[in-house]
């Protein structure tokens, strides 16, 4: 599909029928727009794909690009991102609906968004084939330790993921004792620093992956998730709470600590969101930290390709506030 230009883009929204087939339910997974300095007309309409503006060279900056465009891209990286969503296209769709949304409304309905799409993908054709390609694997043993460490020093907690056999994966025993943690925190005035961070090799690789299936009531999941959320409480003590990362940090190992007021990184740190790959979307409050950070095209880019960013990218982008020598 060769790119248009933003007029021709207006037009197509402006008729019933075009703003129909502009649709992944209609077969159009993504839309391309060039970007060449043109006034951008208005719109009366979004269409229910993915927006990618095309450009020659390094892309504008972000109050430069209308805000029609989801995600903008050069012209030789731009097949990178339009494969990408034509191998989940619905999750990619609603992804993009998602951070047009959140990128209006405040935190709280913002996460109860986040939650309900993250719930209904849970039980989508692409989510299901995702899991039906994985191997069995039986689960590993669980050793006898607290999934979550707590040290206390005066006015100081410190909170420790504690599942490096797993590479700290975000199991529902972790978000327990996580939130148990929190709540420690948000009910003792005292406690005026918040360390959280993370044992062994990584902070955190993400959603535990022997979990990942389980939720089979849409509806359900969705008030468990908004019930018990690690992601509020960070927010609630955001100006406490300082993240300190190392390792890799994917899914709910950035979107966690996205809320934290001070995130600091270890040179060996990398971040990832995988989530679109699997026919998700973030379920861990991304949608609202990391949004909060790097704007939503720069997020969008991050969810949609999977990419690996980097330390020095986090640090120019604002994914991370400081880098520790």
């Amino acid at each position: 599909m060769e790119p248009i230009t933003l007029r021709e883009l207006a037009v197509t929204l402006g008729s019933t029928q075009g703003y129909e087939s502009l649709s992944t339910a209609a077969g159009t997974p993504w839309i391309a727009v060039r970007l060449d300095g043109e006034p951008a007309p208005s719109f009366h309409a979004q269409p229910n794909c993915p927006v990618v503006g095309v450009v020659e060279g390094s892309p504008p900056p972000d109050d430069q690009v209308p805000p029609i465009i989801d995600v903008v891209v050069a012209t030789d990286e731009a097949a990178g991102v339009t494969d990408a969503v034509e191998s989940n296209p619905v999750a990619a769709a609603v992804l993009v609906r998602l951070l047009r949304h959140n990128e209006r409304v405040g935190n709280m309905d913002s996460g109860f968004a986040e939650s309900l799409a993250y719930s209904t993908l849970q039980h989508g054709s692409e989510f299901q084939a995702w899991l039906a390609g994985r191997p069995d694997r039986p689960p590993r043993p669980e050793p006898d330790t607290p999934a979550v460490l707590l040290e206390r020093h005066n006015g100081a907690l410190r909170i420790t993921l504690n599942r490096p056999h797993k590479r700290n994966a975000y199991s529902a025993s972790l978000r327990d004792g996580l939130c148990e943690a929190l709540e420690l925190a948000m009910a003792d005035a005292s406690i005026r620093h918040v360390v959280l961070d993370g044992a062994g090799a990584c902070f955190s690789a993400g959603g535990d992956l022997d979990e990942f299936g389980e939720a089979t009531d849409a509806g359900l999941a969705h008030t468990s998730r908004m019930a018990r959320n690690a992601g509020v409480l960070i927010d609630c003590l955001r100006d406490r709470v300082e993240a300190r990362l190392h390792g890799a940090c994917i899914g709910a190992g950035i979107e966690l600590p996205a809320f934290a007021e001070r995130v600091v990184a270890r040179a060996d740190a990398f971040f990832v969101l995988p989530e679109v790959g699997m026919g998700l979307i973030p379920g861990a409050g991304g949608t609202t930290s990391i949004l909060r950070r790097i704007g939503r095209r720069r997020l969008a880019l991050m969810a949609l390709t999977g990419a690996r960013i980097d330390v020095p990218t986090a640090l120019d982008w604002g994914l991370i506030d400081a880098v520790d020598p």
